[in-house]
């Protein structure tokens, strides 16, 4: 009898129990995430601008007979140009750093502010106002060359054919290159008598006031010039402004290719190996990097943990070289050529407002709110 009342104890029971593990609710262990912002620190670009000029020079037809007719020695009878640097002008862009990237954590991620194009630029901050970003189109190739109304086989007041006589049945007689560069030979003598009797004052009635008086001066000066052209050549210039980026790594002091020049092509972009090579080279304040990089450790073991970082930018001197001569020099502020250090989990979990500059990630301020 009592083994008979526990087997129907235990039948009573198990459907009790039974039911009672059918109806909980299963156990599942759901995972916690941290999310964050992602943002980058900027590092920074240089853009030079090269003004050059083109001179060309363009023989003149009567070359050969500068001497014989005018005396002129040693005069250039080969067409040739080439191009030369007048200035270098250089200025700073700032660009998110691909190589400084990083993950704002937790609370903190709701307290930052970053510009357009991705980099921290506050923290509990407003009213920043951050300047929008400009763009600037490079120009890498040459301007066609501007046309003018000279011409060396226009200019002449001697004709290619005169009439001929009965000797030869009246036929046009071709004018020999000789006889053209005679003329023009003349022409120029005749203009310079015209300007010294001018200046003398024997042409009183040609300029009744002085204004006249000068102008008649520089059209007779300008004459003489174009006729003298004939046999001296001409020289024309045109300036061109050129411009380039580059974007240095922190390792980048040995100087590398900005752009290049070509006595034929002019300036050309580091790309096109024709021409030779200009280059760029940086040279660092090693002694405030250091520094930096002493103070930039941090003894608190959380530092960082809240994925807040900014930039203590490094000073250079940049210097354009070509044939190995600096044409130009600057002292620059580079950010990627300083160091990068976490900000102080105080200034953060305090509620302070913390400002950087956009171009090279430093702490602009740092107050309480």
């Amino acid at each position: 009898m009592k083994y008979l009342a526990i087997i129907i104890g235990l039948i009573l029971v198990v459907p009790v129990f039974g039911q009672r593990k059918k109806n909980e609710e299963p156990i599942v262990l759901t995972p916690t995430y941290e999310e964050g912002i992602t943002y980058a620190l900027p590092r920074t670009g240089l853009r030079v601008y090269v003004r050059a000029i083109k001179e060309t020079f363009e023989p003149g037809p009567y070359v050969g007979y500068a001497e014989q007719l005018l005396g002129l020695q040693n005069v250039k009878s080969l067409p040739e140009s080439g191009w030369s640097v007048t200035e270098i002008r250089m200025e700073t862009f700032s660009e998110p750093d691909p190589e400084q990237v990083y993950k704002a954590m937790g609370d903190v991620a709701s307290m930052i502010s970053l510009t357009a194009n991705g980099c921290l630029s506050g923290i509990n901050a407003t009213n920043l106002n951050v300047k929008p970003v400009v763009v600037k189109t490079n120009k890498v190739i040459e301007a066609p060359d501007a046309m003018d109304d000279f011409s060396f086989d226009n200019f002449t007041d001697t004709p290619f054919y005169i009439s001929g006589d009965s000797s030869n049945s009246f036929q046009p007689i071709r004018v020999s290159a000789e006889q053209k560069a005679s003329e023009a030979a003349k022409k120029v003598l005749e203009t310079r008598m015209n300007i010294y009797d001018m200046v003398a004052g024997m042409l009183d009635e040609f300029h009744p006031d002085g204004e006249a008086y000068k102008v008649s001066l520089e059209q007779l000066k300008e004459i003489e010039k174009n006729y003298l052209s004939l046999f001296t050549g001409r020289t024309t210039r045109k300036e061109d402004i050129f411009s380039f980026n580059y974007v240095p790594s922190k390792d980048a002091k040995i100087g590398e290719v900005i752009f290049r020049i070509s006595n034929e092509k002019g300036i050309m972009p580091a790309s096109d190996l024709s021409g030779k090579p200009v280059m760029v080279e940086f040279v660092t304040d090693e002694n405030l990097t250091d520094k930096y990089a002493d103070l930039a450790i941090s003894e608190n073991p959380d530092a960082g943990k809240n994925g807040i970082y900014y930039r203590m930018p490094g000073v250079v001197t940049v210097n354009i070289l070509n044939d190995l001569n600096i044409i130009s020099s600057a002292r620059m502020t580079f950010a990627q050529f300083g160091e990068v250090a976490p900000l102080p989990e105080d200034l953060l979990e305090k509620g302070y407002v913390v400002r950087f500059h956009p171009e090279t990630g430093a702490i602009k301020s740092v107050s309480k709110r």
